[in-house]
C-alpha cells in the first residue's frame, strides 16, 4: 500500500480509462482488505498497521463499504469508542452524499460495534 499515491489518473475524467480506473480501485480495495485481515489476525494483531492500510485505501476509494467495515472492526478491537463513532458518522455521511443504501452486513457491523464491548480476540468480518 505504500506504493499507492492518490486516485488513479489523479482523479481526472478520461472516458477511455474508466474500466482501467475501476479495476485499479477494485484491486486497491481488495489489497487493503486483505492486509487489514492479515494485520488483525493472530495473537498479536497490529491494529495500527491495519488502521493505516484501511485509511490510506479509503482516501482513494471513499465508497468502499468493506473498508469501512474493516475500520469499524479495527477501532472496535482497539476499544476506541470515539473512533468507532467517528467512523460510523463518516460512513453514514458518505452513504448520504452518494445516495447509497448500506448493505445489511454493514448495518449489522454498525449495530455490533455501537452496542457491544470489544472482543479480546479477532472477530470475523
Amino acid at each position: 500500500m505504500a506504493l499507492v499515491r492518490g486516485r488513479p489518473f489523479d482523479g481526472r475524467t478520461l472516458p477511455w480509462a474508466d474500466p482501467v480506473i475501476q479495476e485499479m480501485l477494485s484491486r486497491i480495495t481488495d489489497t487493503a482488505h486483505t492486509l487489514a485481515d492479515w494485520h488483525t489476525d493472530g495473537n498479536n494483531p497490529d491494529l495500527d498497521a491495519a488502521r493505516r492500510t484501511v485509511l490510506r485505501a479509503l482516501d482513494i476509494e471513499e465508497t468502499s463499504e468493506v473498508l469501512y467495515r474493516d475500520l469499524l472492526h479495527i477501532e472496535w478491537a482497539a476499544n476506541n469508542q470515539a473512533a468507532v463513532r467517528s467512523t460510523v458518522a463518516r460512513l453514514q455521511q458518505m452513504a448520504h452524499a452518494y445516495d447509497i443504501t448500506l448493505e445489511a452486513l454493514t448495518e449489522d457491523s454498525i449495530n455490533l460495534v455501537l452496542t457491544s464491548r470489544a472482543p479480546a480476540t479477532h472477530t470475523a468480518r
